[in-house]
């Protein structure tokens, strides 16, 4: 019943030069405790999975193309297959409506209130898997995505990064995390088996009510540098985006007033 993820290899992007500042490597403990600077300057969403092919970059893409509609939005593409970059690079007519830069490193939550300081939303694309560069991209954010396929095996998968979310928690308690069903198909019942499935796992993250169908679209717009908001830009495609950032802005709502009244 359950359907397998496609795995898409890229490899050796050229990453934009920026200044990167050398450090002891910092128990995980101490990425934690950084972050709450972070959170004080602008909002920061990274998405993140150890299991690669589950569409962390076509989700972080389109989420930062519908918030760029209104609001200044810069992302960080931290996986080091440099796949948001590439797409990046292959949009070839209008200009993006926000920069990508590469900043695959273990001290990007140290550099992201520098390079990120004009930008209300910052998008972190993480990499498919558990390492530094995730627990720096979980300390750096306000809510960490976990994007997972209708598949066991996604389920699986989810248990170690939910591990290093709940210890970053406990130092950040301002830290949100949220499952994002990814290519559903239509008229199954594969949605509620797998949200019930995350719901049993023992760190109770909450799933988002959206769930991201399975919709060609997707990979039509972005084999150009684009997305399914510009090429269809109320098809059902951006539809299901535009659902699912109404829940991360009432979701992330309260930490928006606070900052409007300052």
């Amino acid at each position: 019943m359950f359907f397998g993820p496609g795995v898409r290899g890229r490899t050796q992007p050229t990453y934009p030069q920026l200044h990167i500042y050398t450090y002891n490597l910092y128990t995980h403990i101490d990425f934690c405790t950084n972050s709450a600077t972070l959170q004080q300057s602008m909002t920061v969403i990274s998405f993140l999975n150890q299991k690669g092919g589950v569409g962390k970059t076509t989700l972080a893409l389109h989420v930062a193309a519908a918030l760029a509609r209104s609001s200044r939005v810069l992302v960080v593409d931290a996986d080091p297959q440099g796949s948001a970059l590439d797409w990046a690079a292959a949009r070839s007519k209008d200009p993006v409506a926000f920069p990508v830069i590469g900043l695959p490193k273990s001290n990007l939550h140290k550099q992201i209130p520098s390079i990120g300081r004009d930008y209300q939303w910052v998008i972190v694309d993480g990499p498919p898997r558990v390492n530094e560069i995730s627990k720096a991209a979980i300390a750096a954010s306000d809510l960490v995505v976990i994007p997972v396929l209708p598949s066991p095996f996604d389920v699986w998968a989810a248990e170690e990064i939910l591990t290093l979310i709940a210890e970053c928690a406990v130092i950040a308690p301002r830290l949100q995390a949220r499952f994002a069903v990814n290519r559903l198909f239509p008229g199954t019942t594969l949605a509620r088996e797998v949200t019930d499935a995350l719901a049993a796992l023992p760190d109770k993250v909450p799933v988002f009510t959206t769930a991201i169908r399975n919709r060609t679209e997707y990979a039509k717009a972005l084999r150009a540098g684009g997305t399914a908001l510009e090429t269809q830009r109320n098809g059902p495609a951006a539809h299901d985006v535009l659902a699912l950032i109404d829940e991360f802005v009432t979701l992330l709502q309260p930490k928006e007033d606070h900052r409007d009244g300052e």
